[in-house]
Parts: structure tokens; C-alpha cells; sequence
């Protein structure tokens, strides 16, 4: 008799064969210059149940560059599994032939050619096009947005998220979970969540002072004769990694014997399906559904994975979709007796210059904007340098951070945080406050200058490369390796904490750090309330404007060891 998991894995299979994925035949397409909204949006139906999951949008309302990560390291049971899998090596797994539209949108490999070839990707009006055309075919599948969406660039910083929660509404969302929405504070995300139209899920948000659930943990939904149950997991580590200050009322944390609580309680109600919508990250999700039975399907997000074909961990699939409105995943499941029995998924990739913007959420993105479009769009500069963010390590964008907080903050050593947020630039760009902003935008984002001892650099280093390099995804508590300017050392990521870092010095002079000795650093995006100092994008666009034009030189500063 065939177990459940052998149909799923025959099922991922067939889907792979028929094109369920997308990818088959867009090397062919780009051979031939010629993808069409029609190609990249074809879908056999299949099933009963359709899902669409989005993530991580962070506020972009408009298409952008966003070039992928060169390093995404796994370690532990994660090392050389998808999403710990980048550039001509993410290519040969997947089978994606070298310069094909696939190639550009899911890794970094030629990423400035490809894009002058393939185009920005993205735009939320591109993604309501997108949804439109699902709904169209299956008018009962279910849209789930999976947080980080109210923030990251200016217009959400000056309307306190309000312009992407009208945008989400339009575009007919039912149901989301959080992350860096907390950041506008208690008070403004409880006035949103009280105006939403669709549930705001959080199976692991508590009552800090009494410990008691503070949130709808999952909402139940009727579909084509099917029950769906999705369940909401927020980003468990809120008062880590952004400010607890800003949410004092509640608690977080992943909460595993909740979630099966959870998938219990909803399997006794005599549901069919039962969806996950994460923001753990891809990694802790992995762990998760290895220890929480009755998971049909998890909805990953945080990290920012963009994976073409759904990932089978013992009954259940998981599904990662990208970043910045890049991909729209679609999934269609059989679901019959309770049970899903296959699936078909594709992960849509959203190229701006293919798929036609929608009218109607094109007409709200202009209105949204038009009060600010001055300010926006005006020019601070240009760049000769590719600027972009996503990785392990230093990334272009942080380096021009880095330059801008040492020479406007006078400071021997600067530190910037490693957010995964943050578009891309290409050469001959101009740089745009906006530009400035969507790797800036936050509501903690003054610009400190203080001292700290080379102890205490190393024991931070040490800190952060725990956090990302432990080989317990349960203590991976978010983000990449703070970047730093002025600063070099070298990280061993398979050492314990306490031994990954070495070599601690100062690139101007190429002196040794000293343990005892006191050094100049200013930084942003510290979690202490009261922290003072100038807005960073203030700091960043000063700096833009004297030097106008920007020409990074390669940044060889760290030294990574135990790939």
C-alpha cells in the first residue's frame, strides 16, 4: 500500500513533469525573448483547494531590482539544502539553465546583465494582476500574506503602514501574521488590526503580564466544499531582535506545544486541511514541522527564501516565496477525506515588463503616493556601483551605509544592521530619498555614536554570528551578519560561540584590535529606548550628496571559513 509521504513525493514528481512548477520551458523562452503574461501565469488546475501565499513585501509598492543572495550558508542538518543553496549551484539542482529569466530572478549570477535583459520585478499592481488571473480560475482559493508588509520604505514610514494596509485590502487578502509590523508600536498595530477586513493570526502571541493567549490563533475557512484551517505563527523572536519597548504587552517565542495544540484543536473541529501560515524562517519551520504532527502545508516566510519547488518534510510540504513582490506562489491541493493526497504548485515569478499592471490597485499605488511623490522622487545622486544588501556578509548597500555613519558621525568604526530588507540599484541609476529609504526606513533608526572597548566588538560579533550560525534553528533568532566599515576580521561558521571570530582590526591601518582599549563606533537601528542621534537616511543622504557620485571599491574585509 502506498503511504501518504510516497503520494506527495509522486506527486511533487508529476508536478515537476508536467510543469507544475513554471520552470520547464523559460529556458527556451528566453532564448527566444518572448515570455508573455500568459505563459508565466499558465496553471493546470488541480485539486479542490487553491492557496496563493505572498511574504515579506516590505512595502514595495512600485517593481524593483532586488538582486538574491551570494552567500546563504546552512549549517547543521541544513547545510546544502534548500535555501542554504545560491548562484550556479541553486542553477544545477534546480535544473535552470545559466542566463534564462529563472536564472535572473532566483539568483545572483549575472545579475546586471540579466536585468537590463529581463527587467524590474514586482509591483503590487503586477501582483493584483496576478491574483486576479487565480481567482479567476478558482474563485474560492485562498490569498495568505504572511507579514513583514506594512514596512520598509518611505511612504509606509510616513503613513505608519497605512498605505500597504489599503493596498492589502484591496487586493483581497484572508489572513496574515507579523513580524515587523510591531515596530509601528502596540498602540498603532492594535488600531490597524481592529480596522482590518481579514483576520490578523497569531497562535504565539501572548499576553505578556498574564500569559494568556492575545490573538486569534487560526481562522477556519469553508472553500469549495473543503474546511481549511490556518494557523498564524508570528516572528517568534520580537523582543530580540526589534525593540520590546515598542510592544511591551506581549510575548512571543515559537511555541511548539501551542501550534499542536493548535492542529489539534482544529483537527477535532473536523477540518480537512490544515495550512501554517509562518514567519518563523525557513529553517526553524523545518525543525518545527518535525516535532508538531497534523501540518498539511506551511507557508514559510522571514527569510526571504525563494524556492521553485515545495519542499516534502515527512506529511508535510513547505512553500517559500520570495521577497519584495518578486513571486507569487500558487498551490493547488487534493484534498479528500481529510486528508491532502497532491498537490501542484508554481511559484509565479512577478517580471514588471510582462505582466500588465491592474488598473485599479495601479490607481490606488498613485494616489497613495501622491502626496510625497516630491520628496520621493527627488535625486540625491547617482551610483557607478551595483547596490544591493541580501547575504550572509557585507553587501554594497551596507558598505555606502558604513562610509556615510563613519565620516558624517566621525567614527573610527561603524556598524550596520544585517536586515534582510533592502532593494537593489543598478549601475547608472540615480539614487532616489526613496532609494535611500528602502534600505533605511524604520521607526528606531537613529544614528548613535558611542565607545566600546575591542572586547566588546568581538563579544557583538560573536553574538550575531550565533545567532545566524548556530546549528540549532531553534536559536537562529533572525537577520545576517552585522556589516561594519572600518572594520575587518575573520568568522570560522562551524567554530562554537566564542570562537568564530578572529582577527579583529582596523582597516585604515591594519592595527590589531585591542581587548582593553576603547574604540569610536557609531551604528543605527539599536533596540535601546532613548537611543539619540540623526535619522539614518539623513546620515546616508548627506553623505550621498558630497560625494555625488558613488564608486564602491570591492569590500575584502571579512574572511569566511567553514563552509
Amino acid at each position: 500500500m502506498i503511504t501518504r509521504r510516497e503520494f506527495l513525493q509522486a506527486s511533487m514528481a508529476a508536478s515537476a513533469i508536467l510543469g507544475g512548477s513554471g520552470f520547464g520551458n523559460w529556458s527556451k523562452l528566453a532564448a527566444q525573448q518572448a515570455l508573455t503574461q500568459d505563459q508565466l501565469l499558465q496553471f493546470d488546475d488541480f485539486g479542490n483547494v487553491t492557496l496563493i501565499h505572498v511574504t515579506d513585501i516590505h512595502a514595495q509598492l512600485k517593481p524593483i531590482w532586488f538582486r538574491e543572495p551570494e552567500w546563504n550558508i546552512g549549517v547543521g542538518e541544513a547545510k546544502g539544502k534548500p535555501p542554504h543553496v545560491v548562484g550556479r549551484a541553486f542553477q544545477d539542482m534546480f535544473g535552470i539553465a545559466p542566463g534564462s529569466p529563472e536564472a535572473y530572478a532566483l539568483t545572483h549570477e549575472d545579475f546586471e546583465a540579466l536585468g537590463r535583459a529581463y527587467g524590474r520585478m514586482g509591483g503590487m499592481d503586477r501582483v493584483a494582476t496576478v491574483v486576479k488571473a487565480i481567482r479567476a480560475a478558482r474563485p474560492d482559493a485562498l490569498l495568505l500574506d504572511g507579514g513583514d508588509t506594512w514596512h520598509g520604505s518611505m511612504t509606509s514610514f510616513l503613513t505608519k503602514g497605512q498605505d500597504m494596509v489599503n493596498v492589502m485590502n484591496l487586493l483581497g487578502v484572508d489572513a496574515m501574521t507579523s513580524h515587523w509590523e510591531w515596530t509601528f508600536g502596540t498602540e498603532r498595530v492594535t488600531e490597524i488590526v481592529e480596522s482590518l477586513p481579514f483576520p490578523f493570526l497569531g497562535a504565539n502571541i501572548f499576553d505578556a503580564e498574564w500569559d494568556e493567549p492575545a490573538f486569534e490563533p487560526y481562522s477556519i475557512f469553508e472553500k469549495a466544499g473543503t474546511r481549511i484551517a490556518v494557523i498564524g505563527q508570528a516572528f517568534p523572536y520580537m523582543p530580540i531582535a526589534n525593540p520590546k519597548w515598542m510592544f511591551p504587552e506581549y510575548s512571543f517565542g515559537i511555541r511548539e506545544e501551542r501550534m499542536q495544540q493548535m492542529v489539534d484543536e482544529v483537527r477535532g473541529e473536523g477540518v480537512d486541511l490544515v495550512v501554517c501560515l509562518s514567519h518563523n524562517g525557513f529553517d526553524v519551520d523545518r525543525k518545527m514541522v518535525s516535532r508538531v504532527s497534523g501540518i498539511d502545508v506551511i507557508l514559510t516566510g522571514h527569510t526571504h527564501d525563494a524556492v521553485p519547488e515545495p519542499v516534502v518534510i515527512g506529511d508535510t510540504i513547505l512553500i517559500a516565496s520570495g521577497s519584495n513582490g518578486k513571486f507569487v506562489s500558487r498551490v493547488d491541493l487534493d484534498v479528500r477525506d481529510g486528508r491532502m493526497m497532491g498537490f501542484r504548485h508554481k511559484l509565479i515569478p512577478v517580471f514588471s515588463d510582462v505582466i500588465a499592471p491592474d488598473p485599479e490597485m495601479a490607481a490606488l499605488i498613485d494616489a497613495e503616493r501622491a502626496p510625497y511623490r516630491d520628496q520621493l522622487e527627488e535625486v540625491i545622486g547617482t551610483t557607478e556601483s551595483l547596490l544591493y544588501r541580501r547575504g550572509n556578509f557585507q553587501g554594497t548597500w551596507d558598505d555606502l551605509i558604513c562610509d556615510a555613519v563613519r565620516s558624517e558621525r566621525d567614527a573610527q568604526i561603524a556598524m550596520s544592521p544585517g536586515v534582510r530588507w533592502g532593494t537593489t540599484l543598478m549601475p547608472g541609476d540615480p539614487i532616489t530619498r526613496e532609494d535611500i529609504h528602502n534600505v533605511t526606513s524604520m521607526t528606531y533608526g537613529q544614528c548613535y555614536r558611542t565607545e566600546m572597548t575591542g572586547e566588546m566588538l568581538k563579544t557583538i560579533l560573536e553574538d550575531v554570528a550565533d545567532n545566524l550560525f548556530n546549528p540549532d534553528p531553534y536559536y537562529q533568532q533572525g537577520g545576517d551578519m552585522v556589516r561594519v566599515g572600518g572594520l575587518g576580521f575573520a568568522i570560522d561558521v562551524s567554530k562554537p560561540i566564542g570562537a568564530r571570530i578572529s582577527g579583529l582590526h582596523l582597516t585604515d591601518t591594519g592595527e590589531g584590535i585591542d581587548a582593553a582599549k576603547s574604540y569610536t563606533v557609531a551604528g543605527w537601528a539599536s533596540v535601546n529606548e532613548g537611543t539619540e542621534g540623526p535619522q539614518i537616511w539623513d546620515v546616508v543622504e548627506a553623505h550621498v550628496r558630497k560625494l555625488g557620485t558613488v564608486r564602491l571599491a570591492p569590500n575584502t574585509s571579512v574572511d569566511v571559513s567553514g563552509t
